[in-house]
């Protein structure tokens, strides 16, 4: 396959709103009080389709983090009540990772922002198919 200008243009385009998309999610972060990497947590932690809770392991692979890396995230989490740890009653090596009402709180109106951000960059993309 050989790409045209046209190509190229849809691609460059679509890296930028992408671009945008990272730009408008850290600033909410930030001004919700959390860091970039806090809100992916939690909406990691949020989002898990596993059964039961998320563990540390899962936030690390959520996040293409090492689990030291995921480990220090989630501890800090801890610390600023965003989340709370448990141990895993069928496995005690593992770490459960729960939202803390606080936590919850702060993720669903980060989350409602991020709707309306969607929506727009959803019908971006849509626009550089055709």
């Amino acid at each position: 396959m050989t790409l045209g200008d046209d190509d190229y243009r849809a691609l460059a385009a679509f890296r930028t709103e992408l671009r945008r998309f990272l730009a408008f999610s850290e600033q909410a972060a930030r001004a919700a009080g959390l860091t970039p990497q806090q809100h992916q947590m939690l909406l990691a932690v949020r989002g898990h389709a596993g059964p039961g809770p998320a563990a540390v392991s899962d936030v690390a692979e959520a996040l293409l983090l090492r689990r030291h890396s995921a480990t220090e995230l989630v501890n800090r989490a801890a610390e600023a009540g965003l989340v709370e740890r448990t141990a895993d009653a069928d496995d005690a090596r593992r770490t459960l990772v729960v939202l803390t009402a606080r936590g919850a709180a702060v993720l669903a109106g980060l989350s409602e922002l991020h709707q309306g951000e969607l929506a727009r960059l959803r019908a971006v993309v849509r626009g550089l198919d055709g």
